[in-house]
């Protein structure tokens, strides 16, 4: 365990692969779906209460003052990262299907990660507060941002938002946010000093969706579908994805001119993609028969850049204290 540890590979992410396993091979049918559907939905609302509670408005204010950083690390979660998405998704869509499509479309839209992109940021010895009003925004506007784009990307690519979507993200994401936001003066210190309480809701909530999301395909039939050379380029397709974000925000950083502290914020910031915020978001946008085939792209680009930041983060940590050694 201590090896898969060094690798980025903790306890999370193994039960990530089994409630994907779960999925295909026992998922829930009749009452049971339906209740696991009613337990996501909660589950997912009192996740976005707590992050309303938990963010704090004052930090972000903070970090502003570093407008430079903070708008690169934006640009690049909802300008760089669409753009790319629709190159890809127009040169291997027609080989990837139009689930797959649509998920790579809805991954490019994205907020960044919050916790993994600050810890990833500490521990390379890079800007924290930096970090944090980054993740922050990011997932605050991300919140009404990622539903807007995706009502126009999607449309490009010949499909749409429903009326019900945006009614189901008003209610079971925007209004719960705000109301933490509203309640964070009463609740917010609560939330903070429990923060295993977040922690347990949060990844409760993300493993309860993907055994949801995969089980719901398997009962469409929606993996016999799926031709195997479709997974593995989709793999690819992912990878490249991630290489491309990830060796832009490094070169971009280093030819801005950016301190070496904020270049590593705009690369753990810039180049990550939220399983957190994405997985709720999903759910409320997309049937659940094809849930699972658009949330997948998202799935392994979560799990790659889990490991790709892994490793840069304590290779930065090793150079850096060779160099104060």
């Amino acid at each position: 365990m201590n090896k898969l540890k060094r690798l980025g590979i903790d306890t999370y992410m193994i039960l990530l692969f089994v409630m994907v396993l779960a999925g295909a091979f026992l998922p829930a049918r009749g009452m049971a779906a339906d209740a696991l559907s009613h337990a996501s939905f909660w589950a997912v609302t009192l996740l976005f209460l707590l992050y309303g509670a938990k963010l704090d408005p004052s930090a972000v204010k903070a970090g502003f003052l570093n407008w430079r950083l903070q708008g690169l690390t934006f640009a690049a979660t909802y300008l760089l990262f669409p753009a790319l998405g629709l190159l890809l998704a127009a040169i291997f869509g027609p080989v990837l299907g139009p689930e797959m499509t649509t998920g790579l479309l809805f991954l490019s839209i994205l907020p960044s990660t919050v916790q993994s992109s600050i810890a990833f940021t500490s521990i390379a010895g890079g800007n924290v507060p930096g970090a944090i009003c980054a993740a922050s925004v990011s997932n605050m506007v991300g919140v009404v941002l990622t539903p807007l784009l995706a009502a126009l990307v999607l449309h490009q690519d010949g499909g749409g938002i429903s009326l019900d979507a945006v009614a189901r993200i008003a209610t079971q994401i925007v209004l719960p946010f705000v109301l933490g936001q509203l309640l964070r003066r009463w609740i917010g210190g609560f939330v903070q000093r429990h923060k295993l309480l977040t922690t347990v809701v949060d990844r409760g909530a993300i493993l309860l969706i993907v055994y949801s999301a995969f089980g719901a395909g398997t009962v469409a039939g929606l993996w016999t579908q799926i031709p195997a050379a479709s997974l593995l380029l989709l793999l690819a397709v992912v990878w490249l994805f991630l290489a491309l974000t990830f060796l832009i925000m490094a070169k971009g950083g280093r030819r801005l001119g950016l301190p070496e502290e904020d270049r590593t914020v705009l690369l753990f910031c810039g180049s990550t993609k939220s399983l957190a915020s994405g997985l709720p978001i999903a759910t409320a946008l997309f049937p659940a028969a094809t849930l699972g085939a658009i949330v997948l792209p998202t799935m392994l680009f979560h799990l790659s850049q889990l490991l790709l930041c892994s490793i840069l983060a304590q290779r930065k940590a090793r150079a850096l204290a060779e160099a104060e050694a």
